[in-house]
């Protein structure tokens, strides 16, 4: 009897020795030097304008094996860059951004979607002056892979999402200056 429980307790010990680990998700935290969220919108029916902010934070969650993920980003929305500092200090004013107030929006995923291997949408609660609102972020791109300069495991991805100002109580002078106003997320995240 003795020796079958050796015997038993060394297939096992072998069997879990030789069984893949489970992978644990990674964290990534936001690298700000090449993380942007950008703005635009129709100005009167002339043009599209394009603004961005300068300041974003934040950590993604991702799990190749397990295909899912959670996205947790935060922006500083007095680092509006629309190319002109009056206008900057215009649109943090109470009839759009309201900065005083409302000094950064966020986006919490609730759903990463994948297509094969990789993440095609991200599903979240969108919070822009105080105001939530669920949205589906559609990914144009994602790369997973060591960084070649920082010798980390990194990733990236390209987001957009439409949204209705006017839904988040920033919408003057809409519908002559666009209600619809897309916002294109570029990010870069090194693993911790």
């Amino acid at each position: 009897m003795n020796a079958f429980i050796k015997l038993s307790a060394a297939v096992l010990l072998v069997a879990a020795a030789a069984a893949p680990a489970l992978a644990a998700p990674d964290t990534y935290v936001l690298d700000t030097t090449h993380t942007f969220p950008r703005f635009s919108y129709s100005h009167f029916g002339y043009s599209t304008q394009l603004s961005r902010f300068d300041k974003t934070s934040g950590k993604i969650v991702f799990d190749k094996v397990a295909k899912t993920g959670a996205v947790d980003i935060v922006i500083d929305m007095k680092s509006v860059n629309t190319g002109f500092p009056t206008f900057n200090e215009h649109i943090q004013g109470e009839d759009f951004l309201d900065t005083a107030k409302f000094p950064t929006a966020t986006f919490k995923s609730t759903k990463v979607v994948f297509d094969g291997d990789k993440p095609a949408t991200v599903e979240g609660n969108l919070t822009i002056k105080g105001v939530t609102k669920p949205v589906t972020l559609k990914l144009s791109s994602f790369q997973a892979m060591p960084h070649p300069m920082m010798k980390k495991d990194a990733l990236g991805a390209n987001a957009s999402v439409t949204i209705k100002r006017s839904e988040f109580n920033a919408g003057k002078y809409a519908p002559y200056v666009g209600d619809d106003v897309t916002i294109d997320i570029a990010v870069e995240a090194i693993k911790e």
